[in-house]
């Protein structure tokens, strides 16, 4: 994509500045907006040109669906053929929040959006300021991470400008995000609903509205050959900083005495919080053991960091999969694209 002369920088603090971004969004512009989850890439959902531009700018496949964002929760079905009771449970439970959920789309909503599909994903964020946004623009807007494609999603104002600075219009700066891994994704275009993506949302809290949830294959493994991708986040390696990242299975023992037996000059580790001392090699921590919903906050940061310190071959600690845990191994081993060492 042509680079535009400049980014510009606004404050999510001031309302005119806020006001200024709905403008652009309205025009057809790109503006990076802060959400609950990551900074998301936004544009006018209901222009198609617009929308491609989205793709444009960051170097997305086009086969890669979009999640349209609304601020209100009556502005959900024009976008959709229908909802069904179990879609407005859920939309009831977890709405505003980092839910996203798939259902046969409406005439309104573009091909550039659904990527020629016939469903389309919809959240209604809780984050005061993308709400904002969407008011002062007047429409829904389609927003994927505001990242360049693959690479780690942006949780702070400055990884957006790290990617992006130049290939946009805007970036709102809101801080950094709460949540910090996208949003949960589940499709009810389907008989049995399915987790598509895992986020904030778990299974357990979706199962307990909904009964049974199938777990996709592809959160665990990569999309198969042929497959078509249902959601944002099922590509084979997303997420991914520069350095090569291989994700290690094995107790805090195994690990520490895996990478240091592999201690030389750009190899780096991604661990807990106060394991960093035993390690005979740089290393950044993401979180606590225990706190899954830590280390979604501080995931995406600490991958940007490596690439910063150099780092060529990152051995990264296994999440335990289960909570919010199964959003951040979702994300690390795609990451890593799915090279993993198990240690006994």
């Amino acid at each position: 994509m042509e680079q535009q002369s400049r980014t510009l920088r606004l404050s999510a603090d001031r309302a005119e500045e806020i006001q200024t971004a709905g403008n652009l969004l309205k025009s057809g512009g790109l503006v990076a907006i802060p959400t609950e989850t990551v900074y998301g890439l936004a544009a006018n959902a209901l222009d198609g040109r617009a929308v491609a531009a989205i793709f444009a700018a960051k170097g997305r496949p086009m086969d890669n669906p979009l999640i349209v964002h609304i601020s209100q929760l009556d502005q959900w079905a024009a976008l959709v053929s229908e909802i069904p009771p179990r879609a407005m449970e859920l939309a009831n439970r977890f709405w505003p929040g980092p839910l996203t959920i798939i259902l046969p789309k409406s005439p309104l909503i573009p091909d550039e959006v659904s990527a020629g599909q016939a469903t389309v994903a919809v959240r209604f964020p809780s984050h005061p300021v993308a709400r904002a946004v969407i008011d002062a623009a007047g429409v829904p807007l389609a927003a994927p991470s505001a990242n360049l494609s693959g690479s780690p999603s942006p949780t702070e104002a400055q990884h957006v400008l790290a990617d992006l600075d130049g290939r946009i219009d805007a970036v709102l700066d809101g801080g950094p995000c709460r949540v910090g891994v996208e949003s949960t994704v589940v499709t009810l275009a389907q008989e049995v609903p399915r987790l598509l993506r895992p986020g904030g949302i778990t299974p357990e809290q979706l199962s307990q509205v909904l009964g049974r949830v199938e777990v996709d294959p592809a959160v665990m493994n990569p999309l198969a050959a042929g497959e078509k991708v249902l959601s944002p986040g099922m590509k084979y390696k997303h997420y991914s900083p520069k350095a090569n990242v291989i994700l290690v299975k094995g107790n805090l023992s195994a690990y520490l005495e895996y990478v240091n037996s592999r201690a030389e000059e750009g190899v780096f580790a991604l661990c807990y919080d106060g394991e960093q001392e035993a390690l005979r090699v740089p290393a950044v921590a993401y979180g606590a053991k225990q706190d899954a919903a830590g280390q979604a906050r501080h995931l995406f940061d600490a991958l940007r960091k490596l690439d910063q310190m150099g780092a060529k071959v990152v051995y990264a600690r296994s999440p335990q999969p289960k909570g919010v845990g199964l959003a951040v191994y979702n994300r690390l081993i795609r990451a890593a694209g799915f090279e993993v060492v198990e240690l006994g």
